[in-house]
C-alpha cells in the first residue's frame, strides 16, 4: 500500500467516524425527543445539509478538519432538537452555572455555527471556487451573517404561517423581543473569532516560512 493510498483510507475511516457519532446523536434526539413536530421542522435543514454532503461527496471533499467541525455543529443542532431549544437540558445546565434568566443553549449553536463552519466554508471558496486568498478569509464572515438573516426569515415563515401550533416552541425567543438580532449577532461572532485564529496562524505560518 502507498502513502496515498494508506492517507486515503485513514482519510475515509475518520469520515465514517464522524458519521457514526452523528447517526448516534441524531438517533437518540429522535428517540428521546419531547415535541415529534418540532423535531422535524428543526431537522429540514439538517437533512437538506446532509444530501448537500453526500451529493458532493466525491467531486468535492473537505479535509478531516473540516468534517470534524461539521460533525461537531451537526451534533449540537440535532442535539437541540431533541428537547426544543428553550428546554434543552445542557442550555439549564449553562443556565444555572452562569446564572442567566434564560436557557442560552440556542445563543450557543448560533455562535458555533459561524466559529465551526468559518473554516469549512473558506476551504469550499479556496480550493473549490478558486477564490484569491484575500477574498478567501473575509467572505466566510459574510456568508454566516447572510445566511443567519436567511435563517432568521425562514424561522418567522414556519412559526408564523406554516406552522402556528409549533410556533413559541420553535422560535424559542423566551420572552427576548431582541433574540433574533442576537442569534445573529452570535454568529457574526463566532465568525470573526474564527477568522482572527485562522488569520493569525497564517500569518504567523508565513513568516515561519520566510525564516
Amino acid at each position: 500500500m502507498n502513502k496515498q493510498t494508506a492517507n486515503s483510507a485513514k482519510k475515509n475511516k475518520l469520515i465514517g467516524l464522524f458519521s457514526l457519532v452523528f447517526v448516534a446523536v441524531w438517533a437518540d434526539s429522535l428517540i428521546g425527543t419531547t415535541d415529534s413536530t418540532n423535531w422535524c421542522i428543526e431537522n429540514t435543514l439538517t437533512i437538506i445539509s446532509l444530501l448537500f454532503l453526500i451529493f458532493t461527496f466525491k467531486k468535492y471533499r473537505f479535509s478531516n478538519f473540516s468534517y470534524l467541525l461539521i460533525c461537531i455543529f451537526l451534533c449540537l443542532h440535532v442535539y437541540g432538537s431533541k428537547y426544543t431549544y428553550a428546554d434543552n437540558t445542557f442550555g439549564f445546565w449553562l443556565q444555572d452555572l452562569f446564572h442567566s434568566p434564560r436557557n442560552q443553549y440556542d445563543r450557543l449553536v448560533h455562535f458555533s455555527f459561524g466559529f465551526l463552519l468559518y473554516y469549512p466554508m473558506q476551504e469550499c471558496f479556496s480550493k473549490w471556487l478558486k477564490y484569491p486568498p484575500r477574498i478567501v478569509l473575509l467572505l466566510p464572515i459574510m456568508v454566516t451573517l447572510s445566511i443567519s438573516c436567511l435563517y432568521e426569515i425562514i424561522e418567522w415563515l414556519v412559526a408564523d404561517v406554516f406552522f402556528v401550533e409549533q410556533g413559541a416552541s420553535y422560535l424559542g425567543i423566551q420572552g427576548d423581543v431582541w433574540d433574533a438580532q442576537k442569534d445573529m449577532a452570535l454568529a457574526f461572532l463566532g465568525a470573526v473569532i474564527a477568522f482572527l485564529f485562522f488569520y493569525g496562524y497564517q500569518k504567523n505560518r508565513h513568516t515561519n516560512t520566510k525564516i
